[in-house]
């Protein structure tokens, strides 16, 4: 029942997010500002829908863990028909999610999960839909106070996407400072200095919904105009692979692991600050100075093949959709299975708009096999579960698809920025 309320209200949010990244892309052009771009947006919308998928399996361990914490460790339990409960639960949610998040800044293994959030160079409405895939692992240690507090499971999630659907509309530079309310609530002022990588700005501003808790504790950074923001992060991820965005940092930190020469700095690379290493590391292997004016990662796409991966990718989306509502009943291996193709599917478009030299060759493999997969499924089903209609229908996409696939390898006409069309 709860996690039903949760899948209903972000199925609502979800066409109303698309919508005002519409408005806002549409407004940028009309106020002759240049916030988005085609690799990056499409980047950073793949990665909170590979969040939404594998989130199938893995989204329901916080409120698991939840529930079996408020079992056993509440002191008290509340009445979820109590108005006060609700409203400091979203108090205490928010101050809970603060420590989250500013630990996700301030300890390498967190950070692994929450660096996902921040690898987008650009900051707009689509740079809120980036989510992680593995947060969900360490994320709910820091809600245990509410457990042991004793407030009700439906409480929880309904201010937790309370919370997170509140963040959504601060990720844009189309509005400015906001007065008073910049001073109380988080605002898109102050989560611009949070996205930004200028030393000023750096580790600041934490707070999802109140900044009140940021001026508390002594991480309030207020955004100066004569110091305009910078984004992405430190170690800039330069790729638009999602499976690597959410495996980088714990890649690295692996490698440094093995690099180490005792436990105690083995354990202190995953519990120290992100970038952290000891005197004898740091001469070893030396890190590549920050550079605050470093191009940002721009790939070049014919305008053709921008259009391409706009096509595919919206394709891609609309499978992910049916795939939530199918994997409810679907058997678990079969879901899997749905899930791994989704994301290969987003791993060989961000091939694609890195234009890497494999990625025609892995994207007609993956149109391929869908074609195969839709013409099994159909034949070993039969026409009450599959339509005809359907499987022609995807079968002719497919053909087509390898049919542009074969043209934009064949014709290679002057290149242009995919930003042309985004």
């Amino acid at each position: 029942m709860v996690s039903g309320l949760q899948e209903k209200i972000i199925t609502f949010a979800t066409p109303v997010f698309f919508l005002l990244i519409a408005i806002e892309l549409v407004a940028s052009r009309l106020m002759r500002r240049q916030v988005y771009h085609l690799g990056d947006a499409l980047s950073s919308i793949g990665l909170g829908v590979l969040s939404q998928i594998t989130g199938v399996f893995m989204g329901l361990l916080r409120i698991g863990f939840y529930a079996i914490a408020l079992d056993h460790i509440a002191l008290i339990h509340l009445s979820a028909r109590d108005p006060w409960v609700w409203v400091s639960g979203v108090l205490l949610y928010d101050l809970c999610y603060y420590w989250l998040h500013r630990g996700g800044h301030e300890v390498n293994l967190l950070w692994a999960a929450h660096v996902v959030h921040h690898q987008s160079e650009d900051y707009n409405l689509s740079t809120a839909l980036r989510q992680t895939s593995s947060g969900v692992f360490l994320g709910w240690i820091f809600y245990l106070p509410m457990a042991l507090l004793g407030y009700p499971l439906q409480v929880f999630v309904v201010v937790s996407l309370i919370d997170l659907l509140y963040q959504f509309w601060i990720h844009t530079e189309l509005i400015g400072s906001l007065g008073w309310f910049d001073r109380v609530f988080a605002s898109p002022s102050n989560h611009r200095v949070h996205h930004a990588v200028n030393q000023r700005y750096l580790d600041r501003n934490y707070g999802g919904i109140l900044i009140l808790w940021d001026r508390l504790f002594g991480t309030f950074e207020t955004e100066r105009v004569e110091e305009p923001c910078v984004y992405g992060t430190r170690s800039p991820l330069r790729s638009f692979n999602p499976l690597w965005a959410n495996l980088e940092v714990y890649a690295k930190s692996w490698r440094d692991c093995k690099r180490a020469s005792t436990w105690r700095e083995r354990a202190a690379i995953w519990l120290k600050p992100p970038g952290w290493q000891s005197e004898e590391m740091a001469a070893r292997f030396p890190q590549v100075p920050f550079d605050l004016k470093r191009p940002q990662f721009r790939p070049q796409l014919r305008a053709l093949s921008a259009l391409y991966a706009v096509v595919q990718f919206t394709l891609v989306l609309m499978l992910s959709v049916y795939f939530l509502d199918y994997q409810k009943t679907a058997p678990v291996l079969v879901a899997m299975t749905a899930c791994a193709y989704l994301a290969l599917a987003l791993f060989t478009l961000g091939a694609w708009l890195e234009q890497l030299r494999y990625a025609a060759l892995w994207e007609g493999g993956r149109v391929v096999v869908t074609a195969v997969v839709v013409v099994m499924y159909a034949a070993w089903r039969g026409t009450q579960a599959v339509s005809p209609f359907a499987v022609s229908a995807l079968v002719a996409v497919a053909a087509c698809s390898l049919f542009a696939l074969w043209h934009l390898n064949r014709t290679r006409p002057d290149v242009h920025l995919a930003e042309e069309i985004a």
